[in-house]
């Protein structure tokens, strides 16, 4: 039986999201137990999907991160498979470091009940910034960019994928739009600095502007050598409102999303009607 089946809504279908918000650190062992114990509290509470943030299964020093690099079949996504499997739910892994032809990237992928691989999500925009307080991040001294955008459809709801820093980028969101998404999922390691003033706002604005649920999954607190996460996942609904958000700590998270919403939004205010492609198109 399909699992959105008893979810059925007039005039659309509904599916209730788990959100793993954690702390990772450099003990890729103890983050693998941390994920798979906020996977089975998620799953007992009847979440349908469930999503890590990003870097769920290892944070370090820059210098150590190749070494942490795993391929597709590697030890870390065979362990969300078997979760998959034992609970019968769909799992987006957040993101981890993918090892694939001599190259490293920041990889989010989905699985479904049966443990397939159902999407593969490589991060677009590298986080090379320096943020207030002197602190540098460069993501591309280790990661290789993505160059493709991805949706899936899972059962009658399509999802466009999105990670952390390309959250800036409103012109990613709009295309996942039009190649149909109606829910985002954003896996994050924001930053406290940066967090504090834009993550919620943000999250909101490509939710409003493209009139679509957003969920996000973020990394909270410490984690060695230095980092600092603001935390703070949520769910926010097509009309820019917070309708779920995260304590602070490593914990979980869930809401139910519905296209009735989301529909009954587009057709009240219909500004992606409006779009004017023949100038914006390119």
């Amino acid at each position: 039986m399909d699992i959105f089946s008893s979810k059925a809504m007039m005039g659309g279908v509904s599916m209730r999201i788990g959100i793993g918000q954690m702390n990772s650190q450099n003990d890729k062992q103890a983050n693998l137990t941390q994920a798979e114990d906020l996977i089975d509290r998620l799953a007992g509470d009847g979440a349908q999907l469930i999503m890590l943030p990003e870097y769920f299964n290892y944070i370090g020093a820059e210098e150590t991160m190749p070494a942490n690099a795993e391929p597709m079949d590697g030890p870390s996504v065979d362990r969300l498979r078997r979760k998959a499997i034992r609970h019968g739910v769909y799992i987006h892994s957040g993101s981890f470091l993918e090892a694939a032809d001599e190259s490293i990237f920041n990889t989010a992928i989905i699985v479904n009940p049966n443990g397939d691989l159902i999407a593969k999500y490589r991060k677009i925009h590298l986080f090379d910034v320096e943020i207030p307080g002197g602190k540098v991040y460069k993501e591309s001294n280790t990661f290789t960019p993505g160059n493709e955008t991805v949706t899936v459809k899972i059962g009658d709801l399509t999802f466009g994928l999105g990670t952390c820093y390309d959250l800036r980028f409103p012109e990613l969101f709009r295309r996942l739009i039009q190649q149909g998404a109606q829910v985002i999922l954003v896996s994050a390691a924001f930053t406290l600095q940066t967090g504090r003033d834009h993550w919620e706002l943000l999250l909101r604005a490509r939710a409003v502007e493209n009139l679509c649920w957003v969920c996000a999954a973020g990394q909270f607190g410490s984690a060695p050598p230095h980092h600092q996460f603001f935390g703070r996942s949520m769910i926010v609904d097509p009309w820019g409102v917070v309708v779920a958000q995260a304590s602070d700590g490593a914990t979980p998270l869930s809401g139910e999303i519905d296209t009735a919403k989301l529909e009954r939004i587009r057709t009240r205010f219909p500004a992606l009607n409006h779009r004017r492609e023949d100038l914006f198109s390119h």
